[in-house]
């Protein structure tokens, strides 16, 4: 079975510049350096600790959008 099929496809394709920008973002808050394009010298911990605040903020706005 081929896995050509990427899990991190964006549903809405224009959609990949403001994931862009709310990655800088999150990144910025937690105190990682993240440079436009390729970032495969961060470490898993610097990479982590991106994903979860990019999901703590998702869950905040999601919860706020539920009040």
């Amino acid at each position: 079975m081929s896995n050509s099929n990427r899990s991190n496809k964006l549903v809405v394709p224009n959609a990949r510049e403001a994931m862009n920008k709310f990655k800088m973002e999150a990144a910025n808050e937690v105190g990682v350096n993240l440079k436009q394009g390729y970032n495969g010298d961060l470490s898993s911990r610097e990479a982590g600790s991106v994903g979860g605040q990019m999901v703590k903020k998702m869950i905040e706005a999601y919860e706020n959008g539920l009040q």
